[in-house]
Parts: structure tokens; C-alpha cells; sequence
């Protein structure tokens, strides 16, 4: 994760939390992919890639709920519960299991996002068996030992020591605190050091009878393995969880009123600024066009107009950038730039002024033409490995897109027009709107209220 998602993905261990339209650009094209939808004799679902070239299977999952569950005042919990899942399970301590992963050669691993709780693994089609049924021990059985639970603690409890000095943590955490005020989404996935001293082992068992439910789990698989296999396999492995989740109700949110300016002063040569404002969600009919234009503002790389203005024509930054997110309960357009103090308040000029100008005068033809022709000629870069194809078979399907989403998928960014990303940017950009948050010593830069006490 660089740069803008690191800073607005709200978890330091969950590159993939926020389901950015990225993680949707399945390369059908570019190789031969027969997505099949299975159902185990026990009704449990999981869309399958079978591949047989390479002795290789890749499994992730996902449960709905991450840290938006984590009970008030123990917040961390289920970032915490995510370290331990590899911590010994059923009649395996702590350091059994792990041996036990490591002599089968299985990659594992679990995080916790904001929205979900994810995890998957990795193995050899021999170690296959194996391989599941450790699965199905931490799911089931953790044991959530004394000794493994205060290390891990620790560790996170040394992670967030660390984020205190660290601006661009700092900068993430106000602008989430002031934008959702009161809502889950205002906590911070990692933690605090209250909330992850207050968590008890009953906690985490707590949580897993709520939300580690068959009705509530989603699996991507990719490798070797035929339909037939992973049916018993997905019933041996998840069928003694609970058949449904008890998920309480989470409030639809919008960031609170912008045109807000926080400077939180550190004595550092270069301020971090994280800025942004309502957006939109994932199934919104302009998602398409405001992806298309997110591309031409900021999310493009050297191709962005921020990218021209504030780097190549003024060499203020480094980089900076914008991005959709789109999470299960809000929807955002946000950005990130680092620049030496004295530059911070003609970066922000800048930047209103681009964001304003693109929502009054829309986007060239030429410009549409690069935006389209890049996020559709790299749909196939997006293949890397089968671990991420199961990530984004998990990830389509968190965002309940049928199959047919990875044919469709291009044909959506090719139907967008000129006047459609013109009419989305009038709708969604507004440099009044935007809560900025610079942590440094910027000049040129006015806070129109105070930083939030207590909080960093």
C-alpha cells in the first residue's frame, strides 16, 4: 500500500480494507479464466479458478464486520484477534502450530480492515488437506494462550508508541476523528492503548460467535483443486461454524461539514496534509465516471493534473495524489500530498483551484481518451499472482457484483463520456466542502479551527 492508501487505509496490517475499484480489474483477456461458483453439499458458496498448471492452491475469505465491531473502548480488538488466529489452535500451543505451518510450507494470514475481517492462506496441493484443516482449527478452536496474547499485545501496543511521531498517522487519525464524528468509522483500526490494554480473551470469542458465521463468510480459491474437492473441503473446514451472524446494524454516515482546516503543529522541516470530502459508494450509477475522473485530477500518476501542477510545473512535491473510497457505510474522495512547510499553503492553493476548476469546466477529450485507455489496457497487470486473484474473487464478492462483473468490468469505463465525468465532477467537487488536516509547521495556511485535544 503507497502513498494515499497507506494514509486512508486505516489499518496498518490490511493492505486490501478498503474496496477501491482497483481491486476490480480482473484481466480476463489477457489469460484464460473459467470463474466457477461452487456450493458445497452444506450449502456453503465460494467462486473457484481452477488451475492445474502449478501444484499451487490460494484460498482468501472474508467475514463482514472488522473494526467497526471493536466494542467501544476496546478499540483494537479485532486487529489484535487477527495476530492470534496463527497462535495456537485446538491441541497446537503457540509455537506448535506455527512449526506446523512452517514444515507444510503454508503462508498465512489474517487481517482486520474496517469493514471486514480477512484472511486466507496459501499451500502445496499435497499439504492441501493439512493445510485446511489448520484453517478450520483457528476458526474453531483458538486457544488464546496467556503468553502469545501479551506478546502480540505488546507488539501492537509498540505500533501505536510508534504512530504517535509519525505525521502522516497523525494526520489519518484527525481527519477520521473530525469526519465521522461519533461514528464507528472515527475510531482507528489499530487501536488505542486503552483499547487494546481492556481487551480480554472473551472479547475475542465474543466477536467470532457474532460474526465468523457461514451466512457471513465469502471465499475466493484459485489453483489446484477441482470443484468437486473444495465442496468437502469448504464443509470440513467452515461447516461447524455458526449458520448465522448476529451483526448489529451500522449507521449509513457522510463526513461531517467541510471547508475545515486543522494544523496540528509538529516541529518537522516537510507538513504532511491529508484532505477530502464526501464521494460516493461503490453501486452509485456514476461510480464509472468518477473513477474515470478521479484519474484525470489526482489518481493518475504523472498523468493527474495535480500531479502537473504541483510537481512537474513548481517541483513542490514529491507526489500527490487522490483517490475513491468506498466503504460499506460512507464514500469518499480524499488525497494526500508531503511538500516543505514554507510550500504548504500554495500546494493547498493549488489544489482548490484544480479541484474547482475541473467541477467548472470538465474534463478535454484528450484527457478522457488517456484516463480510459490506461485503466482499461492495465486490466491485466492486475493478475500478479493467485493469491490475488482470490483476493479480488473475495473482493467482487464483498460488493455483491455477480460473475459476470469481469467481462462487464471495461465496458463499464469505455461507455463513460466527456459529459459524464463533466457532470460528475460538478456533482462531487466542491474545494469549499474540503476538511484538510496539515501536520507540520506549515506557512501560508490558516486553521479555521482547532486541533482536537487528546487524541494523538
Amino acid at each position: 500500500m503507497t502513498g494515499i492508501l497507506a494514509m486512508i487505509g486505516r489499518c496498518p496490517r490490511a493492505a486490501a480494507a478498503l474496496a477501491l475499484a482497483g481491486l476490480f480489474a480482473l484481466a480476463a483477456p489477457a489469460r484464460a479464466i473459467e470463474l466457477q461458483e461452487v456450493t458445497s453439499p452444506g450449502g456453503i458458496k465460494a467462486w473457484l479458478v481452477e488451475d492445474h498448471s502449478i501444484p499451487l492452491i490460494s484460498l482468501s475469505l472474508a467475514f463482514r464486520g472488522g473494526s467497526v465491531l471493536d466494542p467501544q473502548g476496546k478499540e483494537g480488538m479485532t486487529g489484535l484477534l487477527a495476530s492470534l488466529l496463527d497462535e495456537g489452535a485446538g491441541d497446537l500451543d503457540s509455537r506448535g502450530f506455527q512449526q506446523r505451518l512452517n514444515d507444510l510450507s503454508i503462508d498465512w494470514r489474517f487481517d482486520a480492515g474496517m469493514d471486514e475481517f480477512s484472511g486466507g492462506l496459501r499451500t502445496l496441493t499435497e499439504n492441501r488437506d493439512q493445510a485446511f484443516d489448520l484453517l478450520r482449527l483457528g476458526l474453531t478452536q483458538p486457544r488464546f494462550d496467556a503468553d502469545p496474547v501479551e506478546r502480540l499485545r505488546g507488539q501492537l501496543l509498540s505500533v501505536i508508541a510508534g504512530d504517535v511521531s509519525d505525521p502522516s498517522s497523525i494526520a489519518n487519525r484527525a481527519w477520521w476523528h473530525l469526519g465521522y464524528p461519533g461514528h464507528p468509522y472515527s475510531r482507528q483500526t489499530g487501536g488505542t492503548e486503552a483499547g487494546l490494554k481492556a481487551v480480554t480473551v472473551e472479547d475475542f470469542r465474543a466477536y467470532m460467535k457474532r460474526v465468523f458465521a457461514r451466512d457471513n463468510l465469502i471465499v475466493g480459491v484459485v489453483g489446484d483443486i477441482t470443484p468437486a474437492d473444495l465442496g468437502m473441503l469448504l464443509d470440513k473446514t467452515f461447516g461447524a461454524l455458526p449458520e448465522k451472524a448476529d451483526l448489529p446494524a451500522i449507521a449509513e454516515a457522510s463526513p461531517a461539514d467541510g471547508g475545515t482546516t486543522i494544523v496540528v503543529d509538529r516541529d518537522i522541516p516537510q507538513s504532511v496534509v491529508l484532505f477530502g470530502h464526501e464521494g460516493l459508494k461503490r453501486h452509485d450509477p456514476d461510480f464509472f465516471a468518477a473513477y474515470v475522473m478521479n484519474y484525470i485530477l489526482g489518481g493518475g500518476g504523472f498523468s493527474s493534473r495535480l500531479t502537473e501542477e504541483v510537481r512537474e510545473k513548481r517541483g513542490l512535491a514529491y507526489s500527490i495524489a487522490t483517490d475513491l473510497v468506498t466503504l460499506d457505510h460512507t464514500g469518499l474522495i480524499m488525497g494526500t500530498v508531503a511538500t516543505k512547510n514554507e510550500s504548504v499553503g500554495e500546494t493547498l492553493d493549488i489544489l482548490r483551484r484544480e479541484w474547482s476548476r475541473l467541477a467548472v469546466d470538465g474534463p478535454t477529450a484528450e484527457e478522457i481518451a488517456d484516463a480510459k485507455s490506461y485503466i482499461t489496457g492495465s486490466y491485466a497487470l492486475r493478475f500478479s499472482s493467485s493469491q490475488r486473484i482470490a483476493d479480488i474473487l473475495v473482493a467482487v464478492q464483498e460488493e455483491d457484483f455477480g460473475a459476470d462483473y469481469f467481462t462487464k468490468r471495461n465496458s463499464y469505463v469505455e461507455a463513460v463520456t466527456a459529459d459524464d465525468v463533466k457532470r460528475v465532477a460538478k456533482r462531487l467537487l466542491d474545494p469549499a466542502k474540503l476538511l484538510v488536516v496539515v501536520v507540520g509547521k506549515p506557512a501560508g495556511v490558516t486553521a479555521t479551527a482547532p486541533a482536537p485535544e487528546g487524541l494523538f
